[in-house]
């Protein structure tokens, strides 16, 4: 863990911009150390050039902490104006701002915003593998002479050596790293390529650090602030709640019970005017046969999965934001970057592999603020393939004969690296577990994957042995947590206490009263949860406790015969209260 001191922040309502105070002198820079001009600053351009006439919870916060030259994790809910941040950042400080983006559509669209307030906000550009060598120069070479104030590139460019260099030589004032969850071994979209932006921000020389997340667990908080090398960072969490969203699930007992409950769920919504409307689906193929039932039964609807040709998923996603469908049946591949703010309901036919994913997917539903629903059609059975996923750990002996073919390909002198298809001509084995070896190599520095996805053997790095037990050991530890949190999606669906109070205590944040705005609280099963200052439980919630094997945890919720209790080592735990006080299963950690 880094050792950097951790200053969380949790905002509290919707605030509206108040009144510029007055500068301090005519000569005051707005980006030094008066904190009075800075909120002067902050507030003019988000008034005047962003249009706000309020701030969401935890924007200001953010702002003033960035501004200041504070390293800097916002979390904020989506929909919530987290790119405002650094937009208004921006202004403020002394050099370019460099966005890591992780999908080439969310770039561009964030280049196309800025460029409505290009002459007020300077100038955006993109830096993607779709642009010609040329345009790529071009955009580099604007950001060194400040033409380009906003560069936004996706951090496999930033394995290339030429493009640090030539970022660092433009002296960034801000980095900043969107969906930064994505950071995170513990996150639901985690992703390897991002393990290099501590290294990055580093090399830079440090700029003030912005990471932005709309998901993220304390563990995955935790981690984002290790990986980024973020210096006494503020934690600026604007809570999780999203009250405008109704939270229900539909238990069925049987596959073809709970296929028509998801049908009939849907058709009641669109049928009632309450859409349109997003199903989740856990494979390509249950999209498919979704889609086409509800079109047999009159409805707009399109399947989207990773499956489908790129120019079919354009469309899909052009078509469901040109409101030309009612229904739009998806995998996990419909995510980042879809904001369509009058989405009404979403409805998962299966579990989602976490509470992570399910509560980042539900978030695409009222993101106007008017009511949505969300809904689970749960078939306890269904956890079986979020078990099956979670589940698989290499063998030692595969780790290491990936990692020895890494480094002989090196003492050839292949200089091109290795990449999965020549592995699998060596292996005889598949892409997809040759990849996660790979991916494991990588997290124990063991290889560096270029922008290509080709593998090197990193500097200093450990011999293909060493690697292949600590990727092993790693790979163990990534198992238990993912099937730990299989198991909160399972305590979600079956709860009969309130569903958010659930929902935001795995998040660590607490809801006194049931919220009233769930089927459990419609149905009178609800009741209030122990908090920090309840004296009533031996466990309240955020107490640190340590277990006699899984070690040190913190209490994130309580029920009346229940603790759920999320440990460093082995993820979420809950336990019978009656059997931890019997055995002495729990002690209070100072």
């Amino acid at each position: 863990m880094h050792s950097g001191r951790l200053v969380i922040s949790v905002a509290g309502e919707t605030e509206p911009v108040p009144p510029a105070s007055p500068p301090d002198s005519p000569g005051d820079n707005p980006a030094g150390n008066s904190a009075s001009v800075r909120t002067r600053r902050i507030r003019e351009f988000a008034r005047d050039v962003l249009g706000y006439s309020e701030f969401r919870p935890g924007q200001e916060k953010a702002m003033q902490a960035v501004v200041g030259g504070r390293d800097t994790l916002a979390v904020l809910p989506s929909g919530a104006g987290k790119t405002a941040v650094y937009q208004v950042a921006g202004q403020l400080l002394d050099g370019p701002v460099v966005v890591v983006s992780p999908l080439i559509a969310l770039q561009r669209d964030q280049v196309e915003r800025l460029a409505e307030i290009e002459d007020r906000a300077g100038r955006a550009a993109q830096l993607n593998s779709t642009m010609s060598a040329g345009d790529q120069r071009e955009a580099l070479d604007s950001l060194r002479d400040g033409t380009v104030r906003f560069l936004f590139l996706a951090p496999e460019q930033l394995a290339k050596p030429e493009v640090v260099d030539a970022v660092a030589e433009a002296k960034p004032a801000l980095f900043v790293v969107d969906e930064a969850h994505c950071v995170s071994a513990w996150g639901h979209d985690f992703r390897p390529d991002y393990l290099r932006l501590g290294g990055v921000v580093e090399q830079l020389g440090h700029p003030t650090v912005l990471a932005l997340t709309a998901t993220a667990a304390p563990p995955v908080r935790a981690e984002i602030v290790e990986r980024l090398e973020m210096r006494e960072p503020e934690i600026v969490v604007a809570g999780f709640d999203r009250p405008e969203i109704r939270l229900e699930v539909d238990h069925h007992a049987d596959a073809r019970g709970k296929e028509l409950g998801v049908l009939e769920r849907v058709l009641a919504e669109v049928s009632a005017g309450r859409g349109p409307g997003i199903v989740y689906s856990a494979t390509r193929r249950g999209t498919e046969d979704i889609a086409t039932q509800l079109a047999d039964r009159g409805l707009r609807v399109r399947p989207y999965h990773a499956g489908l040709g790129r120019s079919d998923r354009e469309d899909a996603q052009r078509a469901w934001m040109d409101d030309e469908l009612d229904v739009v049946v998806a995998t996990t591949a419909f995510g980042m970057g879809i904001d369509k703010p009058g989405t009404r309901f979403v409805v998962h036919a299966e579990p989602a592999d976490s509470i992570d994913s399910y509560y980042q997917e539900i978030g695409r539903a009222g993101r106007d603020g008017e009511p949505a629903l969300a809904v689970l059609v749960y078939r306890q059975e269904d956890l079986g393939i979020r078990r099956f996923f979670a589940a698989g750990t290499p063998g030692e002996e595969e780790l290491q004969q990936v990692a020895g073919l890494v480094q002989a390909a090196a003492a050839a002198g292949i200089d091109e690296g290795v990449d999965v298809k020549d592995l699998r001509e060596e292996t005889g084995r598949a892409a997809t577990p040759l990849a996660r070896d790979l991916n494991l190599l990588e997290q124990v520095e063991a290889v560096v994957l270029d922008e290509e996805g080709a593998a090197h053997p990193a500097k200093d790095g450990p011999g293909p042995a060493e690697a292949a037990a600590a990727a092993r050991e790693l790979a163990e530890h990534h198992e238990k947590v993912d099937q730990s949190r299989v198991e909160m999606m399972r305590g979600y669906a079956e709860t009969t206490e309130c569903r958010r109070q659930f929902l935001l205590g795995y998040f660590g944040e607490q809801l006194d009263e049931p919220c009233g705005n769930c089927d459990t609280c419609s149905a009178g099963t609800a009741q209030h949860v122990p908090g920090p200052d309840d004296h009533d439980t031996p466990f309240p919630v955020e107490m640190p406790v340590e277990h006699s094997e899984w070690g040190a945890g913190v209490v994130m919720r309580v029920e009346d015969d229940r603790v759920t209790v999320l440990f460093d080592d082995v993820g979420y735990k809950t336990l019978g209260v009656a059997a931890v006080l019997e055995h002495d299963l729990l002690r209070a950690r100072g």
